[in-house]
């Protein structure tokens, strides 16, 4: 066994999935620096993407499903060659936990990592049909088998210490040697942007009422825009969304004079890591957020960003940053210091390859003696 090696399970290809990217993926060339080599074990091949976020194809999933299955009996048989293994979310996107408890007794250290509250029930409407082959509680058996556990917020740790008490929050992080501010055209317009995908687009639509008054009174000094989900439209506001490309994803970014990121306050959200507020705020966007979870940790309000609840809050609150362009460029460059300070790549890499290292020399001390859960 390489004693260097680390086998990363997960469901998307390198530079698919935009949680597995903001999580460990872009820390990787860190971790191949320091002597760790880094594979990514993904169940999700690239012909399939489109098969599996429609709302029919049922057959063309089930057939992914299986490919899934033989995909990690291989991975199994593979693990003994990896001196450590991360197990991000879940190994199968079904209701078992096979993997998980064949890999726990082969004596090889397990990390668990997420960044979301997937113990709550979260379908998407094209996946409702086949949402029973899901067991959203199953993170209850998976959680004590593992070694370590790595999650991105204080809210997903108290949840984990339920179940395990090897615990670090290590927040879900942004690239900013890649993420930064580029000078942007100014026709006059201010624009008001938005990224997400399909099934998240319901969180824009949320203050719908704020955005209309807004144009209502703005009339064509405002314009919204909508990128990740190329078939979303909104004629009220004159919205057309536009494609993620992640060769032109900071250049996207940089189009929006204002970011925001609304969302319901429940149990689901209070486990959001607040990325899309992270990016928004990495390219120096000055960005509003909706009153929930980490966004708290995030914003100082009226300082790095704003914090908003209810329509009034809102309006208030937008109105000021389309009126004032010395308060956006204010609020920006504070916010995208905010980034670097605390969740940029370069703050969390040293704390990745730290705990990785841990937990290889650790097993290696302790190799003769099996471990037992």
């Amino acid at each position: 066994m390489s004693s260097k090696r680390i086998l990363f399970i997960a469901h998307h290809r390198l530079d698919r999935s935009p949680g597995q990217r903001y999580r460990f993926e872009q820390v990787f060339d860190y971790l191949e620096s320091k002597g760790l080599e880094c594979v990514l074990a993904n169940i999700i091949a690239e012909e399939d993407e489109y098969s599996l976020y429609q709302s029919n194809n049922i057959i063309r999933k089930l057939w992914i499903g299986i490919k899934s299955y033989k995909k990690r009996f291989q991975d199994l048989l593979n693990s003994e060659n990896f001196a450590l293994i991360v197990i991000y979310r879940e190994a199968l996107p079904t209701r078992t936990t096979f993997f998980e408890k064949a890999v726990s007794k082969k004596n090889i250290p397990i990390i668990f990592d997420f960044d979301d509250a997937i113990w709550v029930k979260d379908v998407s409407n094209v996946n409702k049909k086949i949402s029973w082959f899901k067991d959203e509680k199953k993170i209850e058996r998976v959680l004590p088998l593992c070694d370590h556990i790595t999650c991105g917020n204080k809210y997903l740790a108290a949840y984990a210490k339920k179940f395990n008490e090897n615990v670090t929050i290590i927040p879900s992080s942004v690239d900013t040697s890649l993420y930064k501010s580029f000078q942007r055209k100014s026709n006059g317009v201010i624009k008001i942007g938005w990224v997400g995908s399909h099934t998240t687009v319901k969180h824009f639509e949320l203050i719908t009422s704020v955005f209309l008054k807004l144009k209502l009174k703005y009339k064509d000094g405002i314009e919204f825009t909508v990128i990740g989900d190329e078939n979303y439209v909104n004629r009220k506001l004159n919205i057309k969304g536009l494609k993620w490309d992640n060769e032109k994803e900071v250049e996207l970014f940089n189009s929006f004079d204002i970011g925001v990121m609304p969302l319901p306050d429940n149990e689901w959200t209070k486990g959001k890591c607040g990325m899309k507020g992270l990016l928004y705020m990495s390219v120096g966007i000055p960005t509003v957020m909706s009153k929930v979870g980490m966004n708290h940790d995030i914003i100082n309000h009226g300082e790095n960003g704003f914090l908003a609840s209810g329509e009034d809050e809102w309006i208030q609150t937008l109105t000021n940053l389309i009126e004032d362009e010395n308060l956006r460029k204010m609020i920006g460059e504070s916010g995208r210091k905010t980034v670097l300070d605390h969740y940029s790549k370069d703050t969390v890499k040293e704390k990745y390859y730290k705990l990785y290292n841990s937990l290889i020399e650790k097993h290696e001390k302790n190799s003769a003696t099996p471990k037992t859960h």
